[in-house]
């Protein structure tokens, strides 16, 4: 299944040749939940060619329900056979566009906005932008939904190979299941945190990459599920260890050559490389709650750990949010930016579409790259900082959706219906999480207040 399919007959011949019975219709909602209805493989030539209608109404961040009528219309070339179904009656799943019945792209569908991101980069003259995140996660043996702190599996710690990590078969299994549903994965190792695991896939480009994102999550929840155990994308499960990141490495292409590349400067970065990570610094604030998007991303961005919170750049310094790696100095495809502060919990559409349309921001405007900065930012005082012009990144999902509902930028990559609807869903989870009463609190002021 490596070498995907590209066309409707390549689906058609491949549910004949594995005796497949379902075909499952996957798409997001705008918080990046996988949403999926199955359809019988006698209904694919219409789902083909007219798609498949189903009621909108009820998908988070979709039309109320007085213009609810929605078609999915499947992308023949993501087609893949699940392989945790049973091979004898297999299942296979497509990712599907949003269509309105007048057969418009339909403005809720994150896969349209990164779309519509994209298009802007071909008409800036780029034929590609390459992504490769690095997603972290963590096993627990079970989701312990009725008190106390999930059960780790192990204590073991980064690039750990011993009886420490429990999680190495089914992280083996995982990337073979990966593999099968055409994904190209590069590493697999131990994170830092107890119980903590992470599977590079191999850089694609982004509309590709966002699907292989979505389609990675649930193979890792399903393969943890096969071992009795629970799998989690949240970005600070447990108190007091790191938390998951979702470290994004990007670059674009021209012509099929690195744009970001230019031999003959001191950082191998060409002008258009330079102003790419420029509007991503200068627009990273406002665009925090993309790439961080739940109440609990924000107790993973806090200093001493290794999510960064300092907008700045750097070469070495892996406290800043900006690295440009070091691995092949001066080899041009390698040329890459890396951005250290986005987690697994993403929607991986929205995030990317709002890191390209701030990149592209800063090559159209010519925004100047700042100096790197190549000491530890944790060292600075907040007066060095402020000095130094380093802003932080907002340190609540309150504080960052307020900064994403005063920005254009973050208005023209969502469209007004998306942004709207992201604002004040955003805004609902703060106030809901802001009014709970935690134990923390009983702990600290009831005996003594």
């Amino acid at each position: 299944m490596a070498d995907q399919p590209k066309t409707a007959d390549d689906v058609k011949a491949l549910v004949e040749d594995h005796n497949i019975r379902f075909i499952r219709l996957w798409f997001t909602d705008i918080l990046g939940q996988l949403k999926s209805f199955s359809i019988n493989a006698e209904e694919l030539d219409d789902a083909m060619e007219g798609g498949m209608g189903f009621d909108g109404s009820s998908i988070t961040g979709f039309n109320a329900i007085e213009e609810s009528d929605m078609i999915a219309m499947p992308d023949a070339s993501t087609f893949a056979v699940l392989p945790w179904r049973p091979e004898d009656r297999g299942v296979g799943r497509m990712f599907c566009d949003i269509v309105t019945p007048a057969r418009e792209p339909y403005e809720g569908d994150p896969r349209h906005v990164l779309r519509r991101a994209l298009e802007r980069a071909g008409q800036m003259g780029f034929d590609a932008f390459n992504v490769g995140p690095e997603l972290e996660f963590f096993y627990f043996r079970s989701a312990n939904l009725e008190g106390g702190p999930p059960e780790t599996l192990d204590e073991g710690g980064y690039f750990d190979l011993t009886t420490l990590d429990a999680g190495s078969d089914v992280r083996r299994e995982t990337v073979l299941a990966l593999e099968q549903l055409g994904i190209h994965v590069e590493y697999t190792h131990h994170e830092v945190g107890p119980s903590q695991h992470e599977i590079d896939m191999r850089y694609a480009p982004a509309l590709k990459m966002a699907d292989d994102c979505m389609t990675y999550r649930i193979t890792v929840k399903e393969y943890a599920m096969k071992y009795g155990w629970h799998a989690t994308f949240m970005p600070k499960p447990l108190f007091g260890e790191n938390g998951s990141g979702m470290h994004t490495h990007q670059s674009l292409f021209k012509e099929g050559r690195n744009a970001f590349y230019d031999g003959d400067d001191q950082y191998y970065l060409s002008p258009t490389g330079k102003a790419f990570i420029a509007g991503q610094l200068k627009h990273a604030r406002e665009i925090c709650s993309v790439f961080a998007q739940w109440v609990n991303s924000y107790k993973r961005l806090v200093p001493g750990f290794e999510a960064p919170v300092y907008v700045a750049w750097s070469r070495r310094n892996r406290s800043a949010l900006v690295r440009v790696p070091l691995y092949h100095p001066g080899k041009e495809q390698a040329t890459r930016m890396e951005l250290r502060c986005p987690d697994p919990a993403c929607n991986p559409y929205l995030t990317f579409a709002a890191l390209l349309q701030a990149g592209l921001e800063g090559i159209e405007k010519g925004y100047e790259l700042p100096e790197p900065m190549e000491r530890n930012l944790y060292h600075l005082s907040p007066d060095e900082r402020r000095q130094r012009g380093i802003e932080q990144l907002p340190e609540t999902l309150g504080e960052a959706i307020e900064l994403t509902a005063e920005s254009e930028l973050v208005l023209r990559t969502f469209g007004e219906h998306m942004f709207n609807r992201y604002v004040e869903i955003k805004r609902k989870e703060w106030e809901d999480y802001r009014i709970q009463v935690s134990r923390w609190e009983l702990d600290r002021y009831l005996a003594v207040l």
